[in-house]
């Protein structure tokens, strides 16, 4: 069966710093789809986060780029297999340099927390009880 993919495409200030952030998260960079301007990290078999330097960012549209620092644009939101990868690969972004963001949600069926990587994009990392989504 076809698995369709998405590809997260993200403007970064430092393309550099970003490669090293999302290593440190545990995701790899796909050598073959990255070079100077664009970083392609591996977040699973069919979800891929393009990291883009902000000019080459800026030859894909016409529309002024957003600066995620101070206005939302996107909110990326992952799922995780417990709780515990929930903390876990938040607290590593925390570790790498980024920044908490909102409250911890806890509905006992599900929960999240919240972060913004170096250039201020919202990562959302949600676990639900798949008894929940079953039911």
């Amino acid at each position: 069966m076809y698995q369709q993919m998405i590809f997260v495409n993200l403007p970064v200030s430092d393309l550099d710093a970003s490669k090293k952030f999302f290593t440190e998260l545990g995701y790899t960079i796909n050598p073959r789809f990255s070079d100077d301007n664009t970083a392609s990290v591996v977040i699973s078999d069919t979800i891929v986060a393009m990291l883009l330097t902000q000019e080459f960012y800026g030859t894909f549209t016409k529309k002024e780029i957003a600066d995620a620092t101070r206005t939302s644009e996107v909110l990326v939101a992952l799922s995780a297999e417990s709780r515990e990868k929930v903390d876990e690969l938040v607290d590593r972004a925390l570790a790498a340099g980024g920044t908490a963001t909102g409250e911890t949600q806890d509905q006992g069926f599900m929960y999240g927390r919240a972060f913004d990587d170096l250039d201020g994009h919202t990562w959302e990392i949600v676990w639900m009880d798949p008894a929940a989504v079953e039911g």
